[in-house]
């Protein structure tokens, strides 16, 4: 794939959106929706073979001067993001036409809007066309709530649009001030310039703190816990592939590339991380609804990805790139297979649910997979991920080594003891004998006897599935996967390449 075909990347998913909303029938409607992110994984997968063997490419839109065009930029690290998103995406779009939603009000051309904003988000060399992007990528997102999920989600909706218009407008100021201090927004401009100048790193700052808020770190976490289990596990999976993994992309780019690893403030975003991380283990405990669960697990998984950023060597930012990779496709499994069980049997919650392992065996066998990743266990991609947290907190000096590594695994056992809370309630335990079921006959609003033959069909549990298999061949092509973030990791710290790609 050649540098000038990269604006087509975030082009091709918003024309198509414009289709979709032309075009109403059923078929075409589905072909694109799954279609377009489809091809986009397949331009994600080509972009990584070019990597192979040139690090970067850039293009400036429209042959402007470089730093005064719109520049889009791919490297290892933005290609993987592009392949892994778009493939999650794909998933949850065919997931999106089993359950019906495909058929709401413009969600295809919602999901595909969205998805343009993220695929430029990841490209974007420019900070005010980063916010452009992020913005695209919210604005479908507020109607998406809007037209799914339980009834909280007219309420939980106000939340998310106030939280998330608040914080676009810090970033805007942000960028504003990047300006104002450097005279420039263009990344390839800024290397380096943070540490040179403290009212670039303030600036530079209030982005990063804008962008914190997006990604759910704690303390400013509450709106995500709260919105995100609201909406329907489509949705859920969609924001939680796309959402707040653009804004940690974006952090990790913008921090590499202006400060080099070495803000004033580095110590305060290790106290940040390490809170974030037992704050969303922890706080699985107090949770009785599946997806609730899972939304506190995310949190705790922000944590985990920025801790690859806060020790800002080589392995670690490796580590925490391969975390964010497998956190994609492993809360997409769980969010999926939860949703495929709400689906069937009319709940969410442990107390109306029981006994799943012995009557959807093949069900429980994945989501046990998927639950051992989220903990680190083997045979699963998050087994690798947290061992390579550990690795690099051990190489990086001695109280990160006994600090990063102590909060990894008192986090892990946390985990691990409140998602038994969850499969003892849902998988474990006697036979359901009552449920509501979703149909036109008995709707959702009062519980009937189970019949014995109700079981979760096998077309609905089936993208869950098939991100459990992503996870487990991530752990077994680790010997591939783990140089290949590697490779990414050392594109946010030999800057070089990307400011000659891009300034030529």
């Amino acid at each position: 794939m050649t540098a000038p075909l990269l604006p087509l990347l975030a082009v091709l998913p918003l024309t198509v959106a414009a289709v979709a909303v032309l075009v109403r029938g059923v078929v075409v409607q589905r072909v694109l929706l799954i279609g377009t992110p489809a091809l986009v994984t397949v331009a994600g997968v080509l972009l990584l073979v070019e990597h192979q063997s040139t690090p970067v490419i850039a293009h400036n839109v429209g042959a402007f001067p470089a730093g005064v065009s719109i520049p889009f930029v791919s490297d290892t690290f933005s290609a993987l993001m592009i392949t892994v998103t778009s493939f999650t995406t794909m998933v949850t779009a065919v997931y999106l036409t089993l359950t019906g939603e495909d058929r709401l009000r413009f969600v295809p051309a919602l999901a595909l809007m969205m998805s343009g904003g993220v695929n430029g988000a990841f490209l974007t060399g420019d900070l005010f066309n980063l916010f452009v992007f992020i913005e695209v990528m919210l604005l479908p997102s507020y109607a998406l709530i809007a037209v799914t999920g339980t009834w909280r989600r007219l309420g939980i909706g106000r939340l998310f649009v106030v939280v998330n218009l608040t914080t676009s407008t810090i970033l805007l100021l942000g960028v504003g001030l990047v300006y104002a201090t450097a005279g420039t927004v263009n990344l390839a401009e800024l290397v380096g310039v943070a540490g040179e100048d403290p009212r670039v790193s303030l600036a530079i700052s209030v982005v990063l703190l804008a962008l914190g808020v997006k990604a759910g770190v704690v303390p400013v976490h509450g709106w995500l816990t709260r919105s995100y289990p609201a909406t329907s596990s489509a949705v859920m999976a969609l924001f939680s592939a796309v959402h707040s993994k653009v804004a940690l992309y974006a952090i990790y780019r913008i921090y590499s590339t202006t400060h080099d690893g070495e803000a004033a403030w580095a110590p305060v975003l290790a106290v940040v991380v390490g809170v974030t991380i037992m704050v969303g283990a922890y706080s699985t405990f107090g949770e009785h609804i599946m997806r609730r669960a899972l939304a506190w697990q995310m949190v705790s998984g922000v944590g985990h990805i920025l801790l690859g950023l806060a020790l800002f060597t080589e392995l670690g930012l490796a580590a925490g790139i391969f975390y964010m990779i497998h956190h994609i496709i492993t809360m997409g499994a769980l969010i999926l297979t939860s949703g495929a069980i709400e689906q069937t049997y009319g709940s969410g919650r442990y107390e109306r649910l029981a006994g799943l392992a012995r009557r959807d065996p093949w069900v429980a066998a994945a989501y046990a997979l998927a639950l051992l990743s989220i903990v680190g266990l083997p045979p699963s991609s998050g087994f690798f991920g947290k061992v390579g947290l550990m690795q690099a907190s051990a190489s990086a000096g001695a109280w990160q080594a006994w600090t990063f590594i102590t909060i990894i695994s008192v986090a892990a056992l946390g985990s691990l003891i409140a998602l038994q809370k969850l499969w003892s309630g849902v998988f474990w335990g006697p036979q359901m004998e009552n449920y509501r079921p979703d149909s036109p006959r008995t709707g959702r609003g009062r519980r009937v006897p189970l019949p014995k033959d109700v079981r979760i069909g096998w077309v609905i549990a089936a993208p869950g599935a098939v991100l459990v298999v992503a996870q487990l061949a991530m752990f077994l092509l680790a010997g591939w996967l783990i140089p290949l973030a590697l490779r990414a990791s050392a594109n946010l710290t030999e800057l070089t390449p990307y400011a000659e790609a891009v300034l030529g």
